[in-house]
């Protein structure tokens, strides 16, 4: 995928690096043969504290950070905790930033949202449409909040030459991702419902919203080598959307799921609750130009994989998880 030459002598920070898409990202950096990785841990460094940031690059001595570290979570964690989300994000994506600047290292990589797109992005969505309104309602200030990183990027650029980049991947899902129903994206959220109405009996299952909206999804191996080139290859702070370019109704992907999970019960819609963002679909020519991205996992194969890992999963993967700091992309 990427020249060996680069990563030879470089020392590499991955924050989040332990979470759902970081766990990807550094199986794959290990493969590339970098002087150094470091994956600092939330016990160790709360990276919302400033403390911890100046003594984390103090340890690391980093060349190249990527940042993927996160408090996320789907549309419900996010109507619950959208201060905390606020906060913590902004936070984390300053200090991390500044203090890398400081601290002389070389790239950083700054790793934000899809829910950064305004909430009527003409689809699909192009990263010249960034700013042409406000992002959904739901999930504003988690979206906002990563959205500085790109600000700060550009203004780091203009005033003192860092290099930094600045990525907008799309929802991911795959594998180990979060199956925890308080704050859980969609997939996973379906995926487990579908599981478990089998595993019970049960002869419906309840879903959010009216199904109408529209999703793109990426699987996370594909989100990983993404970041990696870019981080290999791309060296301006122009956003650039990372994602599949597919599109699909939630009613349609949770069709997929119930016949890949064995489920014929009935699906009832709840439009009590709401959908978020009505469509989403990037337009990935960027990535491909820049950096040379595209996605490789076809969607129902990806989606199938998802399903049968999670009924495999052991309990203690399957148990119920709080939100935490992770390297989730809403």
């Amino acid at each position: 995928m990427s020249k060996m030459n680069f990563w030879s002598d470089k020392r590499v920070l991955v924050t989040g690096g332990a979470g759902f898409l970081g766990s990807r990202l550094v199986a794959k950096l290990r493969e590339l043969g970098p002087a150094e990785i470091f994956v600092p841990r939330r016990a160790e460094y709360d990276l919302v504290e400033q403390a911890n940031v100046e003594r984390l690059y103090e340890e690391t001595c980093p060349d190249i950070v990527i940042h993927l570290a996160a408090h996320v979570g789907g549309i419900g964690a996010n109507r619950m905790h959208a201060g905390s989300f606020f906060y913590d994000n902004l936070i984390m994506g300053a200090q991390l930033m500044e203090y890398a600047r400081r601290s002389g290292v070389t790239k950083f990589v700054a790793v934000g949202t899809i829910c950064a797109y305004p909430k009527f992005t003409p689809v699909p969505f192009r990263e010249e449409d960034l700013w042409i309104g406000y992002p959904e309602e739901t999930n504003a200030p988690y979206g906002l909040a990563k959205k500085m990183m790109l600000v700060q990027s550009q203004a780091y650029r203009q005033q003192y030459g860092f290099n930094s980049i600045f990525l907008l991947p799309v929802n991911l899902y795959g594998p180990g991702d979060n199956f925890d129903p308080e704050s859980s994206h969609v997939i996973p959220a379906i995926i487990r419902k579908c599981v478990e109405a089998v595993r019970d009996g049960k002869s419906s299952i309840t879903l959010w919203g009216t199904g109408t909206a529209t999703r793109e999804f990426l699987h996370v191996d594909d989100a990983a080598d993404g970041i990696l080139l870019a981080s290999e290859r791309y060296n301006a702070s122009d956003p650039v959307n990372v994602g599949a370019g597919m599109e699909i109704s939630i009613r349609d992907l949770t069709q997929l799921i119930a016949e890949f999970s064995g489920f014929h019960g009935e699906r009832i819609w709840d439009s009590t609750k709401p959908d978020g963002q009505p469509r989403r679909s990037l337009d990935t020519t960027k990535a491909e130009q820049l950096f040379g991205f595209r996605a490789k996992v076809p969607f129902d194969k990806g989606l199938k994989e998802t399903v049968e890992w999670f009924k495999s999963a052991p309990s203690t993967e399957r148990s119920l998880r709080r939100i935490r700091m992770s390297s989730s992309i809403s």
